[in-house]
């Protein structure tokens, strides 16, 4: 007999979840969200419960506090292993994404030398061009695989010419934090893995909008930051299992090769796990499931893309309908997320920025960290002005943008 599937509860409408992101009632127009997200009420009381509870107690075996927070961990890496399609073992939690990928770079450093390559997209964060460029200090050769102008999209003919028996590692990003452009990340790892390289792939900007799918991106390496998708400011780093035991990157003497946790270096913030926690069990409620399962936050990455289609659609189009207004990207919705990068005719982007602010509406200006697309742009080093949003996000908040702008 077929059992039916459990009853889903009513999906919280966009009204319902901003009354759980305290900030929202400020009554500012939040639209730096590629910057950072906001966080929900559960995730800050899982913060502040454990702090309480807790306070800097250390995960030991030896007594049952310690053994609560070293169950806190376990839990945490299977969430986060969940939210990326991953198994726990091949997850690692740390303080950033940026710190993460500079201790993969050393283990790359003591793999690689001399007539060993690695190609960078032009359209990456210094988060995952800065540790591959360190390489160059033990002699691999560095390539850029720029964008094409004007739309800045990536094109795999140019990476072909780029790519050679001696390519060892591709690194792109699955959005631009800075342009919202979105590669074909599947095809660019598919190209990648053909040539017998390996893809690292920088999910930090698009995990927010499309929750990462390790299985199906086809990635060796990948990472993300929790803070972008409403957590607090934590950086993941996902390893493919057949590879962690050969990766010699450095770590204390006692963990044994291949542990995860070795490239997770010192103490968890544990306090901020919790709060991590708290925000996956804010997405599981999102999607109306009553479990934490993969299956019920690939509902909530879905529940999220149908918010902020209306909004995303409200924000490009009203920008490129703008008279002073240069948008720089794509020229359209398709092949981007919610990140619109613009300057206003006559105004450098930090004045624009600023004047929108004292006006209740709160975008970003520079470079946000995108050196080099915005070196390709000619628009280094003093930027664009950007405009990101999330789930909560109204189309209220992206007409007061458009208003301020004048």
């Amino acid at each position: 007999m077929t059992r039916p599937a459990p009853a889903r509860a009513p999906l919280p409408t966009r009204d319902d979840l901003r009354a759980q992101f305290p900030p929202l009632a400020q009554g500012r127009a939040y639209l730096d969200n590629a910057a950072g997200g906001l966080l929900p009420l559960r995730a800050i009381e899982a913060v502040t419960g454990h702090l309480m509870t807790y306070g800097a107690t250390n995960a030991m075996p030896g007594h049952q506090p310690g053994r609560e927070i070293l169950a806190l961990k376990h839990r945490a890496r299977e969430g986060t292993a969940l939210f990326l399609n991953a198994a726990p073992q091949d997850v690692a939690l740390a303080q950033s994404a940026t710190a993460l990928t500079f201790r993969l770079a050393g283990a790359f450093a003591r793999l690689w030398g001399p007539g060993d390559e690695v190609i960078l997209s032009g359209l990456e964060h210094e988060s995952n061009a800065s540790p591959w460029r360190e390489l160059e200090r033990v002699g691999v050769t560095v390539k850029v695989w720029h964008a094409r102008q004007p739309d800045m999209t990536l094109h795999p003919d140019d990476l072909a010419a780029l790519l050679t028996p001696r390519t060892r590692l591709v690194a792109v990003t699955a959005a631009s934090n800075a342009l919202g452009v979105t590669p074909d990340i599947p095809a660019v790892t598919a190209q990648v893995r053909a040539a017998g390289a390996w893809t690292i792939v920088d999910a930090v900007h698009a995990a927010p909008h499309t929750f990462p799918d390790v299985q199906t991106w086809g990635a060796d390496f990948l990472t993300f930051s929790p803070y972008k998708v409403w957590a607090p400011h934590l950086g993941a780093l996902w390893i493919r299992p057949d590879l962690r035991a050969a990766l010699p990157w450095p770590r204390l003497e006692f963990i044994p090769v291949g542990d995860i946790t070795g490239i997770e270096h010192g103490t968890p913030q544990f306090e901020l796990l919790a709060g991590w926690l708290g925000t996956l069990d804010y997405l599981r409620d999102l999607a109306g499931h009553a479990d934490l399962t993969r299956a019920a936050l690939a509902a909530a990455s879905e529940r999220i893309h149908e918010l902020e289609q209306p909004v995303m659609d409200r924000l490009v189009t009203g920008l490129l309908d703008h008279d002073l207004v240069t948008v720089y990207g794509p020229q359209g919705t398709q092949g981007r997320v919610g990140t619109v990068a613009f300057r206003v005719s006559g105004e450098a982007p930090e004045q624009t920025a600023d004047r929108l602010s004292r006006a209740g509406v709160d975008v970003a200006a520079g470079h946000f960290y995108a050196a080099q697309p915005l070196r390709d742009l000619g628009l280094y080093p003093q930027g664009v002005v950007r405009a990101s949003i999330a789930h909560y996000t109204t189309t209220d908040d992206i007409d007061r943008l458009l208003a301020e702008l004048g």
